[in-house]
């Protein structure tokens, strides 16, 4: 099945760049280009595609705003591309609905993988900076109390969460727990359905606005 995309920034020659790339896979079909978040909005909704590749600071209405409106009314996915020094925007791209963020200087095979992941109703986040980005974010607000939903889950899904929270991938997560892969996605899955979460990067917003990770 060809994954129906959307690039969303107002730059051009990145637009042109990204579409070069998602060109050159076969299973990648890029359907449009907006250079603002009222376009990408307008477009999600004329051409339904599968993924809205996001860009944060754009004009007229910016990315998270755009992500909001798409996740509230539309059934695309939103993969955000980020700089380092677009880190608070990126978490509230997050809280709005995104599915994920790449950073922009990733390489070809990161950016068509992380467009195939979230095309599988999968999330992604770039693994090596999230629990910088939240940690920076989060910073110096004050620690919110215990959130009740956290009752709901067993001690081995805590356990999950609480790595799953760290950037951790299933694999990774089943070798510090000595479980197998299949057994941890089967516990992650309980976790978005206990506390009503529709993917793993709203389970990593969920754990940190929880207070569930130490600051």
């Amino acid at each position: 099945m060809t994954i129906r995309v959307v690039i969303a920034d107002d730059q051009a020659l990145v637009r042109t760049g990204l579409r070069m790339i998602l060109d050159n896979a076969d299973d990648i079909d890029v359907v449009g280009e907006a250079g603002d978040g009222a376009e990408a909005v307008a477009l999600v909704a004329e051409l339904d595609p599968d993924v809205v590749l996001m860009d944060i600071r754009m004009p007229e209405m910016d990315g998270v705003e755009a992500t909001a409106a798409i996740a509230a009314a539309q059934r695309a996915r939103v993969l955000v591309l980020t700089t380092f020094d677009l880190d608070e925007y990126v978490y509230a791209a997050l809280q709005a609905g995104a599915s994920g963020f790449l950073l922009k200087d990733s390489l070809a095979p990161d950016l068509l993988a992380g467009v195939r992941v979230v095309a599988a109703g999968e999330a992604t986040l770039a693994p090596t900076v999230t629990r910088r980005l939240l940690d920076r974010v989060v910073t110096g607000l004050p620690v919110p109390p215990p959130d009740d939903r956290l009752a709901l889950l067993t001690g081995r899904e805590h356990e999950v969460l609480q790595h799953l929270a760290r950037g951790l991938s299933n694999a990774e997560i089943a070798e510090l727990l000595f479980l197998s892969p299949g057994t941890v996605k089967t516990h992650v899955g309980r976790i978005l359905t206990k506390l009503g979460l529709r993917d793993r990067v709203q389970a990593v917003v969920f754990a940190y606005e929880s207070g569930m990770i130490s600051r």
